[in-house]
């Protein structure tokens, strides 16, 4: 039996907002998007690199508030893009733990997303 990596599920309330934060600052792109309706909520999944998150306007998918943990192998270079980028809300920086390095970037729903490179990576 094998187990896949989970696909955290972040709840958001602006689908305006939504892609610019994960698409235009942190670079993700939409894989794809469901809509029941037009005018009922959106769930989409967003991918980069190998990482995929679900962004739903669902009531009772997620909840506001939510941490994740983000591995990455270079957290510098990642730092680095998103200084480059003229996003007015958020201006990250990077911490040394005694594990290794963390930069935390809150989106605009309050979910915070922990981006980590540990020591061994």
């Amino acid at each position: 039996m094998k187990l896949s990596p989970a696909i955290p599920i972040l709840r958001i309330f602006s689908v305006d907002k939504a892609r610019e934060f994960y698409l235009d600052f942190l670079g993700f792109s939409v894989d794809w998007e469901h809509r029941f309706e037009e005018s009922l909520p959106l769930y989409m999944q967003i991918s980069r690199s190998e990482l995929l998150l679900h962004l739903s306007e669902h009531h009772g998918d997620g909840t506001p508030g939510t941490a994740i943990f983000l591995r990455v192998d270079d957290i510098e270079a990642l730092h680095r893009e998103l200084a480059a980028k003229p996003y007015r809300y958020a201006r990250p920086g990077v911490e040394t733990m005694d594990w290794g390095k963390e930069m935390q970037v809150a989106d605009p729903f309050g979910n915070s997303l922990r981006f980590c490179q540990l020591i061994d990576d």
